[in-house]
């Protein structure tokens, strides 16, 4: 299951994300998005989890918590809509 993580603060790393949602499960890939320009986080990222189970229990838990001081946005991704 893809997951979108938003309001991150622009300090936080792929690796410091990764060890968050690996409390709930086994992390397949971790990503934070950066500006193509000046390669600052843009504050969110997406997190992939192959268990739908433990991807389900780290949304429930991990949405509203906080994350280096910021509390963090996380559901399902939806697929891009590019109209």
């Amino acid at each position: 299951m893809n997951i979108y993580v938003g309001n991150l603060s622009y300090d936080v790393s792929d690796d410091q994300l990764k060890e968050v949602f690996e409390a709930f499960g086994e992390v397949s890939s971790c990503k934070i998005i950066t500006d193509r320009q000046s390669g600052r986080s843009k504050g969110f990222g997406f997190v992939e989890m192959d268990n739908t189970a433990e991807a389900e229990a780290a949304i429930e838990n991990l949405n509203g918590s906080e994350i280096d001081g910021r509390s963090v946005k996380v559901n399902e991704a939806r697929p891009r809509n590019d109209n």
